[in-house]
């Protein structure tokens, strides 16, 4: 009994020690991401002026070399400088833009606020004495400035945000209870891994350890693995059963683990996966094999960098279509011009998905109300007619342009050119069967094969079965070949709702 307070306490303490240095490794998270903005800000500020400058006054720079630099080294234009740089973070500072904002919130702050700070620039106008720095260098200095600031602050973002991803602790699920499992558990909570957070235990047999630990955390047996995986967004399972006398029941996991797309790791390497990747690692210092639910080698590298070069030419050259689409949604609908919602993604973890908006504000409250209507089979909700649809949303969904805010979502790393479509939190929570949850153990897409075989016009199991062909057979050519074909689909529009 006194050893199991012990262990209590143990739990107790070490959850305060976490919560402190959470606590204070948030902070200087914030402190840091702050920073780094005052410091790309500042870098567009100062590349603005310069390239303002070379810009308006290219026919009438020093030939000379000497001339040149007498231009830019004197005292009154470092004051300038100086002066203009303070000003510019001034107005950031004042508009609030040091703060955490969701993407298409912070964007009228930031036009007003580098209007501001380009304003500054008229200092330049006033003392230059050549005239070389006149008010339509002021002009290219607000435009430059905002476009470098937009760019450099996304590019920070989705830095810092894919750092957030990648460290959030995986959601581990233990099966077994008995000894085994409880040291593994005592060793992740002894040694405050970050990588993991334990979500509980899986019990066989009725071997429960002598731990209140593991009881407080014990979440079914054996026969609800599926049931637990669906209900509690495990990322990973570990298996700590003995080899020798449970062979078929963590074989029967195995089985489980691969047909609800979940990585599995166990602590021996005789078991036969039928589709997983093994892979051999180590957690808190235990020797495991993992079986990946989809193969990890280079060319995920390769797809990566297709996505980023794919959606930065995107976003650059649809820049005016963009604006284009946010002024007829302003001027026919109102704000806001973006719509986000809450996806799962890879693992079942969630995102803010991106699109314009096409529906009347408050859509989804009333989604309720028109549940009855479903037209789809399933647990996903789709009708054609949708009450909620504006006349404009109506052309930009038939024509496929309101999915391309999700650009975004792709540089972000929570999206992929290609793959299955991420779902909707209340599609999910109606799934009933494990073998649903494999498509989330890829990063969803931007287009897939449903969307450029029958798109709307199949039931939700085909829809999932030609996910699961992509996710069995994919390659980068199958991607090259899915993309080449989205386009004539998106132009005649088929199959859109």
């Amino acid at each position: 009994m006194q050893a199991r307070h012990q262990v209590s306490a143990h739990f107790r303490s070490f959850g305060s020690m976490s919560e402190r240095a959470t606590a204070a490794s948030a902070r200087s998270a914030s402190e840091r991401r702050r920073w780094s903005y005052q410091a790309t800000d500042v870098l567009a500020a100062i590349s603005s002026i310069v390239l303002a400058f070379l810009i308006t006054s290219v026919n009438s720079l020093p030939a000379d070399v000497a001339g040149f630099l007498a231009l830019r080294v004197s005292i009154k234009n470092l004051l300038g400088m100086a002066i203009f740089l303070c000003a510019w973070v001034g107005f950031f500072r004042a508009f609030g833009l040091y703060h955490r904002r969701p993407f298409h919130d912070g964007n009228f702050r930031l036009l007003a606020a580098t209007a501001g700070g380009s304003s500054c620039a008229l200092f330049f106008v006033f003392t230059s004495r050549s005239a070389n720095f006149g008010l339509d260098a002021v002009v290219w200095c607000w435009l430059i400035g905002l476009s470098l600031t937009l760019i450099f602050r996304f590019l920070l973002r989705t830095l810092t945000e894919r750092e957030q991803i990648s460290s959030r602790p995986r959601q581990l699920l233990v099966i077994g209870s008995g000894e085994r499992a409880a040291r593994v558990a005592g060793e992740l909570q002894t040694l405050g891994n970050e990588n993991y957070q334990l979500l509980g235990f899986v019990d066989i047999n009725g071997a429960v350890a002598n731990s209140a630990a593991v009881k407080q955390k014990l979440l079914g047996d054996l026969s609800r693995l599926e049931q637990i995986i669906i209900r509690n967004g495990v990322e990973e399972v570990l298996i700590t059963l003995p080899i020798k006398s449970c062979y078929a029941e963590v074989q029967d996991a195995i089985e489980i683990c691969e047909r609800a797309g979940v990585e599995c790791k166990y602590l021996s390497d005789i078991f036969r996966p039928s589709m997983s990747q093994i892979v051999r690692e180590e957690i808190s210092g235990f020797r495991v094999t993992s079986l990946k639910p989809t193969r990890d080698d280079s060319r995920y590298v390769v797809k990566r960098a297709i996505d980023i070069v794919g959606a930065a030419i995107g976003l650059v050259a649809l820049a005016p279509l963009f604006l284009v689409i946010a002024l007829a949604i302003k001027l026919t609908s109102g704000s806001p011009v973006f719509f986000s919602q809450e996806r799962h993604g890879r693992n079942r973890r969630r995102f803010q998905m991106y699109k314009f908006r096409t529906m009347v504000n408050k859509a989804e409250q009333l989604q309720p109300l028109l549940e009855r209507r479903n037209e789809a089979a399933g647990p996903i909700f789709k009708i054609k007619k949708d009450p909620r649809v504006t006349r404009l949303g109506t052309f930009l969904r038939r024509s496929s342009l309101d999915e391309l805010p999700q650009l975004f979502n792709v540089m972000k790393g929570e999206m992929s050119l290609v793959g299955p479509r991420p779902l909707p939190v209340r599609d999910v929570s109606k799934f009933e069967e494990g073998w649903l949850l494999r498509r989330f153990c890829v990063i969803p897409g931007l287009t897939g094969l449903w969307q450029v075989s029958a798109r709307n016009t199949i039931n939700f199991e085909d829809w999932v079965k030609q996910d699961f062909e992509y996710i069995d057979n994919w390659s980068l050519r199958l991607d090259l070949q899915i993309l080449l074909k989205t386009v004539p689909v998106v132009l005649k529009g088929t199959g859109a709702v």
